[in-house]
């Protein structure tokens, strides 16, 4: 089912309401991610729960960006070899970002050539250009993980390993979690230190397409034993590896293409919460998600979070915008988020002081080249001037979409 969906073969009808109402008839029982409740604009302390400045300017903060998924669809690599322009409108954000998380769905193997779905994989360059661009926290574990064996699993740890050795002593070391360092190895993760702060970062997945080599994989099964084992190994990690920030992602076994969340996967993630994780960062739906801020009840302070999906960041999937139809449930995968949280840290402990979440798209030239744009005023204002009105319609269409997905506050 996954494969089928996952190059864009949904059905052309299909659209969100209804694949909601698909979903309900299985066996899970869903919840909605809420984008129809109308939400506090600002936190306890009368923070703005979204703004893009530092209301604490001069105190102890990190910003970090969160994004979503790159993909690998031959449309983004076949026209050029170009892959910085790709992330030109995004470059700033995520560079004047402490920390910019994506999840790199495919292997990154030089001894094989560029492929595309099913079987993904790049080269080298390819995921340069998205360290260039300010990423600098990759989840390395996703249900496409093993698309070129073990060997491919060898050949992506070597790339990042050579790029975090590389990079270690310069102003922005990339660090990554997601692939085993053997066999019979324990999950691997990063632990580091930046600007001061202590960060724990580990990445899962509970999907994948094959077994193959899963044993060099960070790969939880979705019961419910599984579970309760993998959370109660999340606080014992947190324990032998103190820290001000532990953020785990969670590629999740839930269906793709769906606005809703599983309640059982709701109630696995903010168990992990209570087990000292900060920022569950869950991703693989290829559609953005509503987003929680998680507030801390002895505190009455803001402090966790949990991120259902971003959506991609960058993907081939909508490689032929329906811009008659901007409802349809294709055209979700084409446009996602990247939110940026600044985390605060004084006497009290941390606390969350900003959420920023950035509207962006997977924009196609005329050239047929795939960037990520921001969806702004500016830009669509660009788009009719330049001649490409349905283009402008069409983002209009899905911004008003896309706003309906946000976030709350819940007590925890």
């Amino acid at each position: 089912m996954q494969h089928a969906q996952e190059e864009g073969r949904l059905p052309a009808e299909a659209t969100i309401a209804e694949l909601e109402d698909l979903s309900a008839q299985s066996q899970l029982e869903f919840v909605l991610a809420s984008p129809y409740i109308e939400d506090p604009d600002s936190f306890e302390d009368g923070t703005p729960i979204a703004t893009a400045g530092n209301p604490y300017p001069g105190a102890d903060t990190l910003l970090i960006s969160f994004a979503g998924d790159l993909m690998a669809h031959n449309e983004l690599w076949k026209h050029t070899n170009d892959y910085d322009k790709m992330y030109d409108d995004v470059r700033e954000m995520l560079t004047a970002s402490d920390l910019s998380l994506a999840n790199m769905e495919t292997p990154v193997d030089a001894k094989k050539p560029f492929s595309t779905y099913p079987s993904f994989n790049v080269h080298p360059d390819y995921a340069d250009a998205a360290v260039r661009a300010g990423f600098n926290l990759f989840s390395l574990s996703n249900n496409h993980t093993n698309d070129k064996g073990f060997e491919g699993i060898q050949e992506t740890e070597a790339y990042f390993s050579a790029l975090a050795d590389r990079t270690n002593e310069g102003p922005r070391p990339v660090h990554y979690s997601g692939l085993k360092d053997g066999k019979d190895a324990d999950f691997s993760y990063a632990y580091f230190e930046y600007k001061g702060w202590k960060i724990l970062f580990l990445a899962v997945t509970e999907i994948l397409n094959s077994g193959d080599s899963k044993d060099y994989i960070n790969f939880i099964k979705q019961d419910t034993a599984s579970r309760m084992k993998f959370t109660e190994y999340v606080g014992q990690l947190r324990e032998d590896n103190p820290c001000d920030l532990f953020i785990l992602s969670v590629h999740c076994g839930e269906p793709e293409y769906i606005l809703t969340i599983a309640k059982e996967q709701l109630n696995f993630y903010h168990n992990l919460l209570e087990k000292g994780v900060d920022v569950v960062w869950a991703n693989h739906p290829h559609v953005a998600r509503d987003w929680e801020v998680v507030v801390d009840k002895e505190r009455q302070l803001p402090a966790k979070m949990v991120f259902y999906s971003q959506g991609n960041t960058i993907s081939g999937q909508r490689r032929s915008p329906s811009f008659d139809f901007p409802t349809l449930v294709r055209e979700y995968t084409g446009d996602g988020y990247i939110t940026q949280v600044r985390f605060l840290r004084d006497e009290t402990g941390i606390r969350i002081v900003s959420v920023n979440p950035v509207l962006i798209t997977t924009y196609i030239t005329t050239e047929r080249f795939f960037q990520i744009k921001k969806i702004t005023d500016d830009f669509i204002a660009e788009l009719k001037k330049n001649g490409r009105d349905k283009w402008a319609k069409y983002l209009e269409s899905r911004r008003k979409l896309m706003k309906q997905i946000k976030g709350k506050l819940i007590w925890q």
